[in-house]
Formats: structure tokens, C-alpha cells, sequence
């Protein structure tokens, strides 16, 4: 879309860390022919969606953390059809991986976004979600950036603990991935960290070795935090990373795998990367989409239709 943006809504999560933060006159500043919501459950932000969608809002600028993203992509869908508007992620929660991924930093504010959205040529870069849907018509798709299983479970779980501590954005994420690797190296073999996921998984129709995982993970994002690469070279794909359970020379394989890199060796030892379409996993334990735990099941993660961000 050509031109500037006309109309912009602004999805703020009060609660978010950065937001809970922030007080005074200047937190409550809400800039003229704004739309602005601030709802309390799904149900009301599925309903501001539709309503911002009535109302012709081409920019919505989510204030939030990357739970807060993936509610406001799981609504659009029914809000905008196959017409989403552009969107812009403030860096308002704990780790806030999208917004890393876009290069979306602290002067990335409201009033930054409102300026590069009155361009007569506003920039954007384009990412494409994950759709992960339930074969149970009850549960309704969930649209997020990074879906996974197995230790990505447990270490998400830790990352509460050292959100208490007082660690946010990339610091949080290197005490988990820190600790998520201590417990790993150092634990037996019926240890937590070690133990793997039973499941039975397809990736674009074609079965996946059968047998236990310590993680299996698929993202679309480019960029991570350090520069770290578990998935290899960046790409826009999904990216589906696959470690059976033990896992075995874990002390070797992990500055390999972080840095992006292969070795023939890995694949003999149970640590796979594969580009995909389609995912399907059959499992009984939780898995994680952006930092919620939800019940597993029959599921499928797909790659979702690309979306425009306004480039900081």
C-alpha cells in the first residue's frame, strides 16, 4: 500500500511490563484521532478488532509483550478477513522477540510510529506468522511466531522465575537458555531436562523418526537474541528445529547449533533442521506458542499469510 497510513488503533495491555512501569500524565497521553482499546479478555479484543475494522483502521500498533501480539494476530483474521491491516509492535513486555526481530527498540514509541506512519512512503517489513490450529473444532488457531515442545516447555516455565528475579528482554533469555543447558548437561538421564515428549509427528506429509524428543521447535522470525541461530541461516520459511530424547553429545552440539552451523555428526545424533510448510504433531503434553502453555493434542502449525510491519 502506497501512501501514508490514515487511520491507526492502538492495542495497549496496561499489564505488560514496560506499561505497568510507566505512570503519570504521559502513560495516560492518548494522541488525538487515535483509536485506542485497552480490553480485559479475548472476547473484547476480538470485538475492538471488528470494530477497528468497521472503522477502516489500517495501522494497528500493538503496546504490548509477545502475548499481547499473538492474541491481537489470532483476532484478526475474523476482524480483517484477507485484508489485515499494517501493524507496529512496541516493545512493552518481558522478552519482546518480535519486536527484536524487527529491530523494533525502546525509541521505537508511539510517537516514533505515528511519525514513520505519516510518511508519504512509510517503510515496512514483512513477516509471515504461524497459524497453529487444533483438530478439535472447540479450540479456536492461535497465531504466534514461535511454537514448540519437549524443553522449550520447561524452559519457558523457568522463565517465570527469573522474571521474578528481576530479568527482562535478552538478560531473561540467557539465564533461561543458561539454565535450560546446566540442567541438561548435569542431569541424568531420567532427569527432567532430559526426559523426551512421546509424540508422532508429519512435516509436509512426511513422517518424522518415530520415537521420544527433547525439543522440537518451528519459527518464521530471522532474528534472535546474541545472534543466535539454533535453526540456521535466516530465512523466511518455517524453520523447524528437531533433537530426539536423550539428547546425546549435547556439549558439542550446542555451539554448533547456536551458531548456526552444521555438521554431518549432528544429524547422526539425533539433532535435525528442516525448512516446511505444514507441521503436524500428536501428542499428549503442553506445548508453547510466544510464551503461553497450551493443552496439546492433534495439532498443525502452518506458515500463515505474510504481514506488513512498519519499519522502525
Amino acid at each position: 500500500m502506497a501512501g501514508p497510513l490514515t487511520k491507526v488503533g492502538v492495542v495497549r495491555n496496561p499489564r505488560s511490563h514496560a506499561n505497568r512501569l510507566r505512570t503519570g500524565a504521559s502513560a495516560d497521553a492518548r494522541p488525538n484521532g487515535v483509536h485506542w482499546v485497552e480490553p480485559e479478555t479475548p472476547a473484547a479484543l476480538a470485538e475492538d478488532m471488528r470494530r477497528f475494522a468497521a472503522e477502516g483502521v489500517d495501522l494497528v500498533v500493538i503496546d504490548g509483550g509477545d502475548g499481547t501480539v499473538r492474541e491481537v494476530l489470532s483476532a484478526l483474521p475474523d476482524a480483517y478477513g484477507e485484508h489485515p491491516p499494517a501493524l507496529a509492535v512496541l516493545a512493552s513486555g518481558k522478552t519482546n522477540i518480535l519486536a527484536l526481530d524487527l529491530g523494533a527498540g525502546r525509541e521505537w514509541s508511539l510517537e516514533a510510529v505515528l511519525r514513520r506512519a505519516a510518511e508519504d512512503e512509510p517503510a515496512y517489513k514483512t513477516r509471515t506468522p504461524l497459524q497453529v490450529s487444533w483438530a478439535d473444532p472447540a479450540r479456536p488457531a492461535v497465531w504466534g511466531f514461535v511454537f514448540g515442545l519437549g524443553a522449550f516447555v520447561r524452559a519457558t516455565e523457568m522463565s517465570q522465575s527469573v522474571h521474578r528475579m528481576g530479568a527482562y528482554h535478552s538478560l531473561s533469555v540467557a539465564l533461561i537458555l543458561a539454565g535450560a543447558a546446566i540442567g541438561t548437561l548435569f542431569g541424568g538421564r531420567r532427569d527432567q531436562w532430559r526426559q523426551g515428549v512421546p509424540l508422532t509427528a508429519h512435516l509436509d506429509g512426511e513422517a518424522l523418526r518415530a520415537g521420544e524428543r527433547f525439543l522440537l521447535m518451528a519459527t518464521t522470525l530471522k532474528r534472535l537474541p546474541f545472534g543466535l541461530k539454533p535453526f540456521g541461516p535466516p530465512t523466511d520459511a518455517m524453520k523447524v528445529l528437531d533433537v530426539d530424547a536423550p539428547p546425546r553429545r549435547l556439549l558439542a552440539a550446542l555451539p554448533t547449533l547456536l551458531r548456526g552451523l552444521d555438521a554431518p555428526w549432528l544429524g547422526r545424533n539425533g539433532y535435525r533442521r528442516r525448512e516446511a510448510a505444514h507441521l503436524t504433531v500428536s501428542l499428549a503434553a503442553s506445548v508453547i506458542v510466544d510464551g503461553e502453555v497450551f493443552a496439546g493434542g492433534e495439532i498443525a502449525v502452518r506458515r500463515g499469510p505474510p504481514m506488513r510491519f512498519l519499519a522502525p
